[in-house]
């Protein structure tokens, strides 16, 4: 069972603006922990440069700002897509110059971090989104930049959040980030204990990584099959789609000609892939 009770509702709206902003109007934040993690506070004690660009996506009510502010942190973004979070927010931090409230779409972010902390951020995301989150973040962070924070180990009854393990985070980031750190969080907050991984990523800046959008699979088989073919071409290190079957991630040496990707899948007419444009 959900201990946190982190949702009432199972996922079948949509996970829009308007549902997050309906929940910040209810005051319906089971998952808020109301104060900062500690695993991320340990992680933010072990940062030096005080002008490192960071930013915290699908920020809540981000104490990890206000511990970043706390520290002496002068070069923060906090973006949430919820309006009525966003307004408390702008209101809370008024006239301070370090940190940066942005109402909007993480997806649709534009600029570049050297830090990204994720807190709940991710598992707030339906899981066909996961494929686009690694895309998205890789062009936000910097080069040799770090992706930190907390991710569920565990699944959930009633989501959000959703969870997941630690086998399909890895085969997830693979070769888009190299591991510093992945593994079971030691000093988590009571309500989360034993079942949340600690990670630090960075960038690997040798590769490119690349989203597209596919046509034509309606089943877990044939996107196995797909997968494998675009594993299977020479310079690419990693393929995964998304589980709505409409998304394919690949990390390559060099990108792969938009030809040779739908060359090795026009053995079906149905199937039709169409690069997604930073």
């Amino acid at each position: 069972m959900n201990t946190e009770q982190c949702c009432t509702t199972f996922c079948d709206n949509p996970l829009d603006q308007k549902y997050w902003d309906a929940q910040y109007k209810a005051r319906a934040t089971g998952w808020d922990l109301g104060a900062i993690a500690p695993p991320i506070k340990n992680f933010i004690d072990s940062l030096s440069n005080k002008k490192s660009r960071i930013l915290i996506p699908g920020c809540g009510n981000t104490y990890e700002a206000e511990y970043l502010l706390e520290k002496g942190f002068t070069n923060i973004t906090v973006i949430d897509i919820a309006p009525t979070l966003v307004s408390l927010l702008q209101q809370k931090f008024t006239d301070n110059q370090n940190i940066k409230i942005v109402l909007g779409d993480f997806f649709e972010h534009k600029g570049e971090y050297d830090i990204i902390i994720e807190q709940t951020f991710f598992c707030a995301l339906p899981p066909f989104l996961r494929q686009k989150y690694v895309w998205k973040m890789h062009q936000l962070i910097a080069d040799k930049g770090i992706l930190a924070g907390l991710l569920f180990n565990r699944t959930f009854e009633v989501s959000p959040p959703f969870g997941g393990s630690q086998t399909e985070y890895e085969l997830l980031f693979k070769k888009a980030f190299d591991f510093i750190k992945l593994e079971m969080a030691k000093n988590s907050a009571e309500p989360r204990k034993d079942s949340e991984l600690y990670f630090e990523f960075r960038k690997n800046n040798s590769v490119k990584v690349q989203l597209y959008t596919f046509e034509g699979i309606t089943c877990s088989g044939c996107m196995e099959t797909v997968s494998a073919k675009f594993q299977a071409i020479d310079g690419v290190l990693n393929a995964s789609m998304s589980t709505d079957f409409s998304e394919v991630l690949i990390v390559s040496k060099e990108e792969i000609p938009l030809q040779e990707l739908q060359k090795v899948v026009s053995y079906d007419k149905k199937y039709k892939i169409v690069a997604i444009q930073s």
